[in-house]
C-alpha cells in the first residue's frame, strides 16, 4: 500500500455584505469572507492538502481566480472536482484533520455540521474528519477579527 500526506492553508479577510461559509456550512452573522469564490477557507485548505498529497499542484493552478467560471463558486463543488482528479490518479482519502483559526465567531457550535459536510463530499465517515476551532488570544489578524485562517492535513492511500 502507498501512503501520502499533504497539508493545506488558506486565509481570507472578513468583510460586511458577504456570507460566512466554512466547509459548506453557512454560519450567519454580519460579515463573511472576501474572495473570488465563496471564500470558504476550510474547503480551500482541504483542496490544497488533497492536491499537495497527490502531487497535483494547488488550488490556484486548478481553479485560477482569473477564470470567471470560478467567480462566486461553491467551494464544496470545487472540492468535489479536486477529489475526482485525486481519485483518477488512484488515491483514496483516509482521513483529514483541520484547524480553523478565528477569534469570532465561535466554531464549536458548527463543527459537527462541518464534519458531516466534508465527510459527505469526500466519501468518508464523519469519524475520519477532525475539525478544531482555535483562537489566537486576540493576537494577529485573526485575533483582531480581520479574517479567518484554516489549516488542513490529509492522508491518502493507494494500493
Amino acid at each position: 500500500m502507498r501512503f501520502r500526506v499533504g497539508q493545506g492553508f488558506d486565509a481570507h479577510a472578513l468583510v460586511p455584505g458577504r456570507r460566512l461559509v466554512l466547509a459548506g456550512v453557512e454560519l450567519g452573522g454580519p460579515r463573511g469572507l472576501l474572495g473570488h469564490s465563496d471564500a470558504d477557507v476550510l474547503a480551500h485548505a482541504v483542496i490544497d492538502a488533497l492536491l499537495g498529497a497527490s502531487g497535483l499542484g494547488d488550488i490556484g493552478a486548478m481553479f485560477p481566480d482569473g477564470d470567471s467560471r470560478n467567480r462566486d463558486a461553491d467551494s464544496m463543488q470545487l472540492l468535489a472536482l479536486a477529489l475526482q482528479r485525486v481519485r483518477a490518479d488512484g488515491w483514496q482519502v483516509a482521513n483529514i484533520d483541520c484547524t480553523i483559526i478565528a477569534q469570532q465567531p465561535k466554531i464549536a457550535p458548527f463543527v459537527e455540521a462541518m464534519r458531516r459536510s466534508l465527510a459527505g463530499v469526500l466519501g468518508l465517515t464523519p469519524a475520519a474528519v477532525s475539525i478544531k476551532g482555535k483562537t489566537t488570544e486576540w493576537l494577529g489578524f485573526t485575533g483582531r477579527g480581520e479574517g479567518i485562517a484554516a489549516l488542513a492535513v490529509v492522508a491518502l492511500t493507494a494500493d
